[in-house]
């Protein structure tokens, strides 16, 4: 009987471990217990995931034996598209390539990320034999039917990663996926209008941004200039002086570095657009100051442009003052410090006039982006208008200072260390995000011809806008023009012309932020929300490591040994007194 009930008993626990690995491989959750929620998905994410019809399948290139950091780095993104997969197991799939491994004989998939506009890393990595050069290409390849996009794991080409790039790029990862799996869910690509007619550049130098906005309008020719990329959107020209009015079709208005004077009639077309729910992002240089005029007179005065934008911007908010942002937080320019005529010593040598805006990520558009450049910008106000919500996006370091204009910059200002007690001011603005219901600046102005010409063209004069409206102020226009290189061709918007291919190479956020811009004026709210992930860098003080080094040696090691010890006399005696008994 005895034997019969164990053979019952046995059988049952059998049939109870299938049936609980049933349900657990059935059933699966995880709970997240990071404070930043580091293993978790935002809602926006997982509805992506979970409106995939087709399987969307994910290269990763970062395979190999690479140095720590990136090994890291791989190790981070098999982490999260675990966690992806999880959102829709059936419709993920992933996996981890050696950018080396032949895809046909005798092309490799870095040879094929190179067709694609891929720029790898070239890394040294520590061997037995000495030190190897490396090649890594910190990106992924998301295939969703016929469609592909690239993600870019790693935003950076510096050889070394510091720990809180690391930790930056990691933080990036959600929203970097989460926007490409958005175009290729949505192709559909939205209209985008570039203001023409008042001097706004449009040659080689709005190449970048050209080629940002939409690719696909890029000539053949030029495109061997900037890696291949997908885009939500279409750049369309529009001439203010000879449209009738700014169509609803378009999203945004793009004014970018205009030159010349602005009439009312070309202000009241901004003006109605914007009362219509348009959005506008404004790129202004309100001072004539360009880096050409310093290279050929040695010295330039800067002064007002005097484009009459002043009482439509402040009217919506917003002031750009005729001054101009000093920074020892900067970006560096060639200057001779010594040689002769025909043969000059060049040093690089920091520029003030060229700030570089740290993130304050105070909104989800700076959130995690890294340093943006300017050249010659001016500073910004805020004015009344409490109806209007004002958020600085673009603010300049802790040691900076404005000048007044008309005012003499001259390349023999860096002949001196600047003076550090002359940069005291700190967080001047130079970027402004304005959200609310704008008042029309014509609203008592307007006569009744014009008013009956727009009853025709433009569905009529709005006084105020019906619903919540958005736009954003920059106070500087060579934020998203690029430089062109007579031996590389244009550059990468963000890229200064006289540092490539010195040490101080370097490619700026300016393009995360004029993308960032756009999505949020477009009403992406959802997927650049995804950005506000943070991941907290809790590194270790080194000074208490070093102060309280023995201390947590002996906890470390000795107490575990001695508690050990301790347990086993206690067993020992009451072994002995359990057997004495």
């Amino acid at each position: 009987m005895s034997r019969k009930k164990n053979l019952i008993w046995w059988i049952l626990l059998l049939a109870g471990l299938v049936i609980v690995n049933v349900i657990a491989s059935q059933l699966h959750s995880r709970y997240d217990l990071t404070q930043e929620k580091r293993y978790s998905l935002t809602g926006t994410t997982k509805n992506l995931i979970r409106q995939l019809k087709n399987e969307i399948k994910i290269d990763v290139f970062l395979n190999g034996d690479f140095p720590a950091q990136f090994r890291k780095l791989s190790t981070s993104t098999q982490e999260f598209l675990s966690v992806l997969k999880e959102s829709n197991p059936s419709k993920v799939a992933y996996r981890l390539v050696n950018p080396q491994d032949e895809v046909i004989p005798g092309k490799t998939w870095g040879d094929s990320l190179k067709g694609l506009g891929v720029e790898p890393i070239n890394v040294t990595v520590q061997v037995k034999a000495g030190q190897e050069n490396k090649v890594v290409f910190p990106y992924a390849l998301v295939k969703y039917g016929d469609q592909q996009n690239l993600v870019n794991l790693f935003p950076s080409s510096k050889r070394n990663i510091s720990v809180a790039e690391l930790n930056n790029a990691e933080a990036m990862m959600e929203y970097q996926f989460a926007s490409k799996i958005d175009q290729l869910l949505y192709p559909e690509k939205l209209l985008v209008a570039y203001s023409i007619g008042n001097g706004e550049p449009t040659g080689p130098e709005v190449l970048s941004l050209q080629n940002t906005i939409d690719p696909e309008s890029m000539p053949p020719n030029l495109r061997q200039f900037f890696p291949e990329e997908k885009s939500n959107y279409q750049l369309r020209l529009v001439n203010l002086h000879l449209q009738p009015f700014i169509p609803d079709t378009f999203k945004v208005l793009l004014i970018v570095k205009p030159a010349s004077q602005f009439s009312d009639s070309e202000k009241l077309k901004i003006d109605q657009y914007v009362m219509r729910g348009g959005k506008v992002l404004w790129f202004i240089d309100n001072l004539y100051a360009e880096p050409d005029s310093l290279s050929m007179k040695s010295q330039l005065i800067a002064y007002d442009r005097n484009l009459n934008l002043q009482d439509l911007l402040f009217n919506y908010g917003v002031r750009i003052n005729p001054d101009l942002i000093m920074d020892l937080q900067c970006d560096f320019l060639p200057f001779a410090v010594g040689g002769n005529a025909s043969n000059p010593q060049f040093e690089f040598l920091h520029w003030n006039y060229y700030p570089l805006f740290e993130s304050r990520n105070n909104h989800p558009i700076n959130k995690n982006i890294g340093l943006v450049a300017g050249r010659f910008v001016n500073s910004i106000d805020t004015v009344g208008r409490k109806e209007i919500k004002k958020t600085l996006l673009l603010q300049s370091s802790a040691n900076s200072r404005t000048i007044s204009t008309p005012a003499l910059i001259s390349p023999n200002e860096n002949r001196n260390t600047p003076e550090d007690a002359l940069f005291r001011q700190h967080d001047i603005p130079a970027a402004v995000l304005l959200e609310g219901r704008f008042t029309s600046l014509y609203k008592s102005r307007i006569g009744r011809a014009l008013m009956d010409s727009l009853e025709k063209y433009g569905g009529g004069f709005r006084k105020a806008s019906e619903e919540e409206n958005k736009m954003i102020v920059v106070a500087d226009g060579d934020i998203v023009l690029n430089d062109v290189s007579p031996k590389n061709g244009p550059l990468p918007m963000g890229m200064n012309l006289f540092t490539v291919g010195s040490q101080y190479e370097y490619q700026f956020a300016n393009k995360d932020f004029l993308l960032n811009c756009l999505e949020y004026l477009t009403s992406k709210e959802s997927i650049i929300k995804t950005r506000n992930k943070e991941i907290v860098l809790r590194l270790l003080d080194m000074k208490r490591v070093q102060s309280e080094k023995a201390t947590w040696q002996i906890i470390n090691i000795a107490l575990p040994v001695f508690v050990i010890i301790l347990f086993g006399f206690f067993y020992q005696q009451l072994r002995k007194r359990k057997f004495a008994e």
